[in-house]
């Protein structure tokens, strides 16, 4: 038996100390130094002797003579997933999908593992085969190629891997699992980076792509030691608003791909389908024209998005005037009311002002402005805009409109939905020249003022 070998981790950071304190050096919080056990026996291979190749030992190259062809990716037969991870799972790759409880990552890559025509291994250590199973019948009741497997030690996974011989394994989640190396409990700092380990040694040898999904803080962090997401070779973020049935899918990085794409699905009773265009749901269908309601046109990494902004201005109730907003950056909104106040005129400073922006979506880009401007100034004068009218633009403090990147991409994608007019600012460089649907070039928040008000 190995000599037991005792040290101390932070829970938040990871950082190891060889004796307790009460405050971590690294992320300098209280209390979350721990004492694991560690065990240090001599460790085999994820295979047994017998079955293990040979392998060649490693020799520098000269960066001419690397093979640079590139490796065919398998098809997960999801766009939404295979545009997020540039193009489909690489083979030998480590992917960790990461979300809150309950928001549908053991449904996502469920319904991944049906649908793919390889054999696929899905290792549970959560839900009893029986739980999948009713699971899997309301997703792809006729699948012949998905293989559940529930255990939590690392040891009989391999075996079970060695004898089945998949081409993707999934598994679900990396806080379950243990190794028979490592004494602590399933979820502690060592056992993660421990079961991670072999897991991406296992994924590098064989070329075989593996899929975690991972636990999350109330922080909205990856649980865990941070070098857990420096170690695998793409991180995805499922977020979305359980009171919406939208989900979106992000890659926070990405080693193959491009980290600005997003994947959209909602959720159904049978399983998440795949939202191949958000915006004619984003944007809601209604009869009548309402005040406070504008359009943006924005992007969400490569793709473009048509959103709808909703504001609400009202006469301040109790005094203090409140500032209220839902997908949106609260002190960019207060920017901008700053600036409508300032340069047109218009006395917000005693009123309150709500803004939204529906489908539940949290918004970054900075082209929106000009459509919250426009909401608001709608619901100030309860004056409804016109519903073929979007925006695309950046307000300055000095209420100059700024122009945005990829402005054509956004104006081709307002006239395919059947808008009519979309406003930009006059400083973009514009070489399209669309049929269906009027540029309307402004310069400054005071020409937009002169023309909805």
């Amino acid at each position: 038996m190995a000599k037991v070998k005792t040290t101390f981790f932070c829970q938040s950071c990871g950082a190891q100390y060889a004796k307790w304190q009460g405050q971590c050096n690294s992320c300098k919080a209280w209390n979350t130094i721990v004492e694991e056990v560690i065990q240090t026996p001599e460790k085999n291979d994820w295979k047994t002797p017998s079955s293990s190749a040979v392998k060649q030992s490693s020799k520098p190259l000269l960066i001419n003579e690397i093979d640079a062809s590139k490796e065919a990716r398998l098809d997960t037969f999801d766009e939404e997933f295979n545009r997020v991870l540039g193009g489909g799972i690489v083979p030998g790759s480590l992917t960790l999908l990461g979300g809150e409880p309950g928001i549908g990552k053991s449904t996502l890559l469920l319904q991944v593992a049906l649908k793919l025509p390889y054999k696929t291994l899905y290792v549970s250590g959560e839900e009893s085969q029986k739980q999948i199973k009713m699971r899997a019948e309301r997703i792809n009741p006729n699948n012949s190629n998905c293989y559940i497997l529930t255990e939590t030690k690392t040891q009989n996974i391999f075996k079970q891997i060695e004898a089945l011989q998949p081409d993707i394994v999934i598994v679900d989640s990396i806080q379950t699992l243990h190794s028979d190396y490592i004494e602590s409990s399933s979820g502690s700092i060592s056992q993660i980076k421990e079961c991670t380990t072999e897991l991406i040694k296992f994924a590098k040898e064989t070329s075989t792509p593996v899929v975690l999904i991972g636990h999350i803080t109330k922080d909205g962090h990856i649980a865990g030691p941070k070098i857990l997401e420096h170690m695998v070779d793409t991180v995805l973020q499922f977020e979305g608003d359980r009171n919406h049935v939208f989900r979106i899918l992000r890659a926070n990085k990405n080693r193959f791909g491009s980290t600005n794409e997003l994947g959209i699905y909602e959720m159904q009773g049978s399983g998440l389908r795949e939202v191949s265009n958000p915006s004619e749901i984003l944007i809601s269908k209604k009869d009548e024209e309402l005040s406070g309601n504008a359009v943006a046109a924005t992007l969400e990494g490569m793709r473009p998005l048509m959103i709808e902004v909703q504001a609400l201005v009202s006469t301040a109730v109790y005094g203090t005037p409140q500032r209220s907003a839902t997908g949106f950056n609260a002190k960019r909104l207060n920017m901008l009311l700053a600036v409508l106040e300032k340069r047109a005129g218009f006395r917000l400073g005693a009123k309150d002002v709500f803004l939204n922006i529906t489908g539940g979506i949290t918004v970054d880009d900075p082209a929106i402005d000009l459509a919250v401007v426009a909401a608001i100034l709608s619901s100030n004068e309860d004056e409804s805009l016109a519903k073929d009218f979007c925006f695309a633009a950046e307000v300055g403090l000095s209420g100059e409109i700024r122009p945005v990147q990829r402005v054509e991409q956004r104006i081709q994608e307002a006239e395919k939905l059947g808008f009519s007019t979309i406003f930009v600012s006059k400083y973009n460089k514009i070489t399209l020249k669309p049929k269906a649907i009027k540029i309307q070039l402004i310069s400054k928040i005071e020409d937009l003022v002169d023309l909805i008000v």
